[in-house]
């Protein structure tokens, strides 16, 4: 299993929102960068993330478990990037804000501090478990 961070703002899609598809969870569409859709090509179904709300809040506040692998991202035209699907796993106890994440000297090299524009990054098994700690969540 690898673990992965997917940004989303929250007035164009929340948390609450991804709670409300359940089971059948939701494409994770609209990504149009290399790097980011390269990241998605090499997720598997049972792959967890963390579900970041961007902009204005600059937190982590769920899970999601990658339930569809990546395929045609029926958003883009150009056909040149695809999507996953997610469904919500668990909300966090406590969220953890970019502030706790850049405050913890274990995850200086967190590709959400290296790489912050990116809308979804690789987390390894070691900063996972730093985070869930932080947010006080247990799967």
């Amino acid at each position: 299993m690898h673990y992965w961070l997917l940004k989303s703002e929250p007035s164009a899609w929340s948390w609450q929102n991804q709670l409300d598809r359940g089971e059948q969870g939701e494409g994770w569409d609209g990504v149009r960068n290399y790097r980011a859709s390269s990241y998605m090509k090499a997720m598997a179904i049972g792959d967890l993330a963390f579900f970041y709300h961007s902009v204005n809040e600059k937190q982590i506040v769920g899970i999601v478990e990658v339930c569809a692998l990546y395929r045609p991202d029926p958003t883009d035209a150009s056909g040149q990037f695809g999507m996953v699907t997610v469904k919500a796993v668990k909300s966090l106890h406590t969220p953890v804000t970019l502030a706790d994440i850049k405050a913890d000297e274990r995850l200086q090299d967190m590709a959400l501090v290296r790489q912050s524009r990116l809308s979804v990054t690789p987390v390894t098994a070691k900063q996972w478990a730093i985070i869930m700690q932080m947010a006080q969540t247990k799967l």
